[in-house]
């Protein structure tokens, strides 16, 4: 499998979420962090991921006669780079924008789950705005959330950090208009 084949299943993606931040999980961690997901579903994923190369064992170690295998991503292989993305056809899209939403609501309905879930102390957002934008502000605004966001990703664990999902989606939503439209 490719690494867009390999991303594009709304389990694989919330496995590779979990994964993030240079942490190191046996199946069974994960299968802890997605309880909304058989283990038996959580490991097959795991060994798709695993065999594909974007997860590698970190450790290995004996648990009770058994091997049991701690996994870190790739971040290297874990990426959809601009190439790839120019080579997709529209129903390539389709299909990486549905597995994204759908592992979107997949992590949203496992936080409500959470038996102490509470959406405005946490802050939580969810909001859509439709924005008239000529190209040269989408570029700016682009720039400006890039700004924002890359230095919060080299974000260590700490106490006082809890872990949010932020999905920046950003797609126009009408035909530009034509030149004697412009007018």
């Amino acid at each position: 499998m490719d690494t867009l084949e390999l991303l594009a299943h709304p389990v694989r993606l919330r496995i590779v979420h979990a994964m993030r931040g240079e942490r190191i999980l046996t199946t069974a961690e994960l299968c802890a962090r997605l309880p909304d997901v058989s283990k038996a579903m959580v490991y097959r994923h795991v060994d798709l991921l695993a065999t594909g190369g974007i997860l590698e064992v970190a450790e290995e170690r004996r648990v009770r006669g058994a091997v049991e295998r701690r996994y870190r991503l790739r971040q290297d292989r874990a990426v959809i780079d601009a190439d790839m993305v120019k080579s997709l056809s529209a129903d390539d899209h389709r299909r990486g924008f549905a597995t994204a939403v759908a592992a979107l609501v997949a992590e949203f309905n496992a936080y409500l789950d959470r038996d102490h879930a509470d959406p405005v102390a946490d802050l939580v957002g969810y909001r859509q705005h439709a924005v008239w934008l000529s190209r040269e502000e989408l570029g700016e605004l682009i720039g400006g959330l890039r700004t924002a966001i890359v230095p919060v990703l080299a974000n260590e664990p700490a106490p006082d950090r809890a872990r949010y999902l932020l999905s920046p989606i950003l797609f126009p939503i009408e035909e530009p208009p034509g030149p004697a439209e412009a007018d």
